[in-house]
């Protein structure tokens, strides 16, 4: 099935861009979730308008890319939650949580949609985190989830 993707998806491509996938992947998670929309010929004027939008917002060249992946490297992100006694979270930790968090403490604005977990942060400590920058440049940044 031809798809047209609204959001950017790992693995398979940037919003605005008409991917082929099964069937059953587009009709029960990206179409549900409103990562894509079905591809019509109509449905063409919405991709150049979905990228003009991807390009006000992405970072265009490698360079630039480098130069914020430097800036996020030298923030110190730390994130006061709610936790148990044992160190276990009241619900866990979000890309959304963590792109605000990098924000307030000084460093540079995030897409939520651009940070990438491992696995869910459930309990307190040190987490190194991925924030996806361009295609070819990712920054890791470290993340203190502390005890509120």
């Amino acid at each position: 099935m031809k798809i047209i993707l609204t959001h950017e998806v790992s693995g398979l491509g940037a919003a605005g861009d008409v991917v082929d996938v099964k069937d059953g992947y587009a009709r029960n998670y990206l179409v549900p979730r409103g990562f894509a929309i079905r591809w019509t010929k109509g449905g063409e004027k919405d991709v150049a308008q979905i990228r003009r939008a991807r390009k006000i917002h992405e970072i265009a060249t490698i360079e630039q890319a480098n130069e914020f992946k430097a800036k996020l490297e030298g923030t110190k992100v730390r994130l006061a939650t709610r936790s148990g006694d044992a160190g276990r979270l009241f619900g866990s930790v979000t890309p959304a949580d963590i792109a605000t968090a990098i924000e307030a403490s000084g460093g540079p604005k995030v897409d939520k949609r651009r940070v990438e977990l491992a696995a869910p942060i459930k309990t307190l400590g040190s987490y190194q985190v991925s924030v996806r920058l361009h295609p070819e440049v990712a920054a890791n940044v470290g993340v203190e989830v502390v005890a509120a």
